[in-house]
């Protein structure tokens, strides 16, 4: 057990995610202290890739464009202290929903917005849903995004506990060395455009593993199945 839980001394960590440029984006520094830094690297990041997509804000305003978020459970409001709850902008400081709306409004975005938590899936499911958002006609662009911060120990102490992760912290993904993952964090954000010639999604699906193992075993037969529906 004690060598274990000695596997949470590793990990992967986004460089300076407390910092925040609020004016940029007319956020008053009271607000801006109660926001979860995943929200505020959401918006940093989201500016960043639709600029670097040769998009504007002036243009982007009352436009149809999407916001598909993928997101796990915040630690944000497991770090605060009780008097923080009280904030008048703690409730939409640390709310998943929150987070995809607040790039959309402070954007201009109209088109759909959502949050998803599909565990470490919730990138992908964030990517699929504004591919298919797109491919439908629902809105002409999508701004695909994903967001983790390990603000709190208690995930990863669990999850070492429970032998998950690996010994060297290191990933060996489809390897038969492979003896656990090390949890890390990250952000990424994506421009989708009907019609673009730069990033192209050829074909992805969501599915289920339903029965298996265990909660969090996977189920070979199902696997292959999901396979075959985004290969299709």
């Amino acid at each position: 057990a004690a060598s274990q839980v000695g596997c949470a001394q590793h990990g992967g960590f986004v460089v300076g995610a407390q910092r925040f440029d609020h004016r940029a984006f007319g956020v008053s520094p009271a607000e801006a202290a109660s926001i979860d830094p995943q929200q505020r690297l959401l918006l940093e990041l989201a500016y960043a890739v639709l600029h670097g997509a040769c998009q504007r804000r002036t243009a982007l305003m009352g436009g149809d464009a999407a916001a598909f978020l993928g997101i796990e459970r915040p630690d944000w409001a497991l770090a605060q202290p009780p008097a923080a709850r009280s904030s008048v902008y703690a409730v939409t400081g640390d709310n998943v929903s929150a987070a995809a709306g607040r790039v959309s409004f402070v954007l201009g975005l109209q088109g759909p917005c959502l949050s998803v938590d599909t565990a470490c899936a919730s990138a992908l499911s964030a990517l699929h849903g504004s591919a298919h958002a797109v491919r439908a006609g629902e809105c002409a662009g999508a701004v695909p995004l994903a967001v983790s911060l390990k603000l709190v120990p208690h995930g990863t102490v669990g999850a070492a506990s429970a032998g998950m992760l690996s010994v060297d912290g290191r990933c060996k993904t489809l390897d038969a060395r492979a003896n656990g993952y090390a949890r890390s964090e990250g952000v990424g954000a994506l421009v989708l455009r009907r019609g673009d010639e730069g990033t192209v999604v050829y074909g992805s699906a969501v599915r289920q593993d339903g029965r298996s193992a265990s909660l969090t075993a996977p189920n070979g037969s199902a696997q292959r199945a999901l396979l075959l529906v985004a290969l299709g």
